[in-house]
């Protein structure tokens, strides 16, 4: 695996986790979250002040991610208190939060962030595939949820939550599982994003970070695994692939938005689920005599 490649994988794999991380908060259970890149920073801030008192990265990206799932409950205890439009503007000022708290910080190195991080123990190939690993977790972690009763339970909340609670289902719980797991998964890939870049920057954390994710998200198709892995891989690669468009990416993400909404609100997965459904079907009589004919 040449270097190029190996930079490739990282940038693409931690924007998958970063994307599925965020499909379990917004996609499966529904609460809306524009403020995931806050997440991420802690995660990138944690590991990399452990780095620099010499914490090697198989130490820090851990730490890194259950601080970060920490801060998420505790957002979530404040911040589901409310729906819909009112909790996407309060992750979004989540968000906003983190970037001036950073800002202000000498020890967090205010404005100029945290430079100076050591390099990890596993470097280009190495360092691509511990990347590639913990994209398998998320992607286990995704599929195992969307199978389980948790992951019945979030489609149910995010369809109805009233309905649910009168069922008896402790919504609350459900709910901050999922900014567990989700600001998890977050903190971890925000660790080895310290780690990759050697140097964090409160700027790199912010809004519009948040808003390339949720793309991911809503062109996959919300709430669909394998969906926003195809368009997390898709919208990483395409610039840089296509090094013009680089500068243009935020607008291109923003017209692959406008055209979903308006021809497939169901993102990747529901197009694909609609050409299944389209797909013509043998009539009733030529399957079955097909199958008479295969016995012996």
């Amino acid at each position: 695996m040449s270097a190029y490649v190996a930079n490739l994988v990282v940038i693409v794999g931690l924007n998958v986790v970063f994307a599925l991380g965020l499909n379990i908060i917004s996609g499966m259970c529904g609460q809306v979250s524009l403020g995931h890149a806050a997440f991420i920073g802690v995660g990138a801030y944690t590991a990399g002040l452990l780095a620099k008192l010499g914490w090697p990265v198989l130490a820090t990206v851990p730490v890194a991610g259950l601080l970060a799932a920490l801060i998420g409950v505790a957002v979530g205890l404040v911040a589901l208190r409310v729906r819909e439009d009112f909790l996407a503007i309060a992750t979004m000022g989540v968000g906003f939060v983190f970037v001036g708290f950073v800002r202000k910080r000498e020890w967090l190195g205010g404005e100029m962030g945290i430079s100076g991080i050591p390099a990890p123990e596993f470097a280009g190939p190495a360092f691509a595939l511990l990347v590639l690993g913990l994209v398998g977790v998320a992607l286990l972690v995704s599929l195992q949820i969307a199978r389980s009763w948790v992951g019945f339970t979030f489609s149910a909340i995010a369809s109805d939550e009233d309905v649910v609670r009168l069922l008896g289902i402790d919504v609350t719980r459900h709910k901050l599982l999922a900014f567990a797991l989700g600001t998890l998964l977050a903190g971890l890939a925000g660790g080895l994003y310290a780690h990759y870049t050697r140097f964090v920057l409160p700027d790199a954390f912010g809004f519009l970070l948040s808003i390339s994710i949720l793309s991911m998200v809503v062109i996959g198709g919300v709430g669909s695994t394998w969906g926003v892995l195809v368009a997390a891989i898709v919208l990483s690669l395409l610039p840089e692939l296509f090094r013009p468009i680089n500068d243009y990416k935020l607008a291109l993400y923003g017209l692959l938005l406008l055209l979903v909404m308006r021809f497939a609100p169901g993102g990747l997965a529901g197009m694909v689920q609609q050409w299944r459904a389209r797909r013509p079907r043998p009539a009733a009589g030529v399957e079955d005599g097909a199958r008479a004919g295969a016995r012996p």
